[in-house]
């Protein structure tokens, strides 16, 4: 006789009269009654977050949710403009532009003060303690040539406003924990080893809240994307309002000029 196979799962399953979701039932307890915000970090946890939990991580879901005409949204719009057909690949093709320079800063940060604070054993006592973390920690990365994830952006020369709202809301819901204060820290200490000050981006404050989360490090990214998602959806639906897609286009269709080739030599 074969073995009835099984595979268990604590998230959705359904049977012919209901519909469960995290133990609980879904049109009953859940729909209605349990935000986006916090059931995505209630899906990824498998625990339900408290409310200082919720309004920390809808905060970062805010703050990464858009940024204007980056290359994510501006491919989302492309894309529609060459496959009308397809919404799904338009938000598809956004979402894997979500690499190492946009969106993804937010995983590189949070595993940053992560690997720093568990090589340093202890956590700091105070801010002078972090501030001598923080500048061991900026030195170290200048002596490899190795730049320090989360340190600079390309419009917010003088400051990213993300930065200081969300380290406030973290410290009013009693959520700032090791990862934002090293943060912080290398903020207050880099321009002593750089010789220039550098802003603390949006991307990278968000990383760190996340990991004082306790949500998983492997998935920062995902919730980086999770974001992005609601603001590619609204690219597109601006797209379909008011089309810029094909000016892009355009632009760089007209303008193009032909050179001469530029052979790769053989190594």
């Amino acid at each position: 006789m074969t073995e009835q196979k099984s595979y268990p799962t604590a998230l959705g399953a359904a049977s012919r009269e209901s519909i469960t979701l995290l133990g609980t039932d879904l049109a009953a307890d859940v729909m209605g009654e349990v935000g986006f915000g916090e059931l995505a970090f209630w899906l990824a946890t498998q625990r339900r977050p408290d409310r200082g939990e919720v309004r920390v991580f809808e905060a970062v879901l805010a703050a990464l949710a858009d940024h204007g005409y980056t290359p994510t949204a501006i491919v989302t719009r492309l894309t529609y403009l060459s496959a009308p057909d397809s919404v799904q690949g338009a938000i598809a093709a956004g979402l894997l532009g979500g690499g190492s320079r946009f969106l993804g800063v937010t995983e590189d940060v949070g595993n940053f003060l992560h690997e720093v604070l568990a090589e340093a054993g202890a956590v700091p006592a105070d801010d002078a303690g972090f501030d001598e973390l923080a500048l061991r920690t900026v030195t170290a990365q200048r002596a490899e040539g190795r730049f320090v994830p989360g340190l600079g952006h390309h419009v917010h020369k003088d400051g990213d406003p993300r930065t200081p709202r969300l380290m406030q809301i973290a410290r009013e819901e009693g959520k700032f924990g090791p990862h934002l204060a090293l943060f912080e820290a290398i903020g207050r200490v880099h321009p002593q080893v750089l010789g220039k000050t550098l802003p603390l981006n949006g991307a990278g404050v968000c990383g760190a809240a996340l990991a004082d989360l306790g949500l998983p490090l492997a998935l920062l990214r995902g919730f980086a994307l999770l974001a992005r998602t609601a603001g590619l959806i609204g690219q597109l639906a601006e797209e379909m309002r008011h089309p810029v897609g094909n000016d892009i286009f355009l632009s760089v269709d007209l303008d193009n000029r032909s050179v001469p080739p530029d052979p790769i030599e053989p190594s």
